[in-house]
């Protein structure tokens, strides 16, 4: 079967557009946020409570810009990628917003239809991922924090990816506790965990597919300035 060609920064596009849609459809479950999101959803929940306009998109970019800091108070250096990173992180939020907005006219009402969405946003959520992983442009802060901590100690990203998770996972924990009280979760449920022991395994089995019907290739001269 012949393959099709789909360039990178078409995968940068989608992939944003996709995982922005996967993300809106599992808020809209409430069944848990991923590891890697749900921090920033929690502060959007508790500071939208006095901040209305404060969105999950703007916390998103506003909670990827504080560890873009941190990253580079612990590399004691900072590129230009990560002013890339943050870029992609303001792009993503806007697409978050708006996807969320379409999406609130999705009916939610009932188990059943909060499970639907759940899976799917899962699944969505993966192949954005996976398409963003065929792409030079700068990813989000999560992946980039992973990436270069990683690559600058010399160890393994996939056991740096997991230490991530679950640090984030415990903050998660921690910001829900103090915002609205012990034992009450917000953004972090069983869907949660459920989500990060099969995640991995969907982005796999999609990055898999891509690769079966896809060459992936550059269709302008900018890989150079992401590197």
């Amino acid at each position: 079967m012949k393959k099709r060609t789909l360039y990178a920064e078409a995968a940068y596009i989608l992939g944003i557009v996709i995982l922005a849609l996967g993300t809106a459809l599992m808020e809209k479950a409430a069944f848990g946020m991923s590891m890697v999101v749900s921090p920033a959803y929690i502060l959007h929940v508790k500071i939208s409570e006095y901040l209305p306009f404060f969105t999950f998109g703007m916390a998103e970019y506003t909670f990827q810009a504080l560890l873009l800091v941190i990253l580079g108070i612990v590399t004691r250096k900072f590129r230009m990628m990560y002013l890339f990173s943050f870029v992609t992180a303001v792009i993503y939020g806007f697409t978050l917003d708006g996807v969320m907005l379409l999406c609130s006219a999705l009916p939610a009402e009932g188990i059943v239809w909060r499970i639907v969405w759940y899976i799917l946003g899962m699944v969505v959520c993966s192949l954005g991922v996976a398409l963003l992983f065929h792409t030079y442009i700068a990813p989000e802060a999560y992946e980039l924090f992973v990436k270069v901590i990683a690559v600058g100690h010399g160890w393994e990203i996939s056991k740096v990816k997991t230490v991530y998770d679950c640090i984030s996972c415990g903050i998660s924990v921690i910001l829900s506790f103090a915002f609205f009280g012990f034992g009450t979760f917000i953004g972090v449920n069983w869907g949660t965990v459920v989500c990060a022991l099969i995640n991995g395994s969907i982005i796999g089995a999609c990055t898999a597919l891509l690769k079966k019907h896809f060459e992936f290739a550059d269709a302008l001269p900018w890989r150079k300035y992401f590197g």
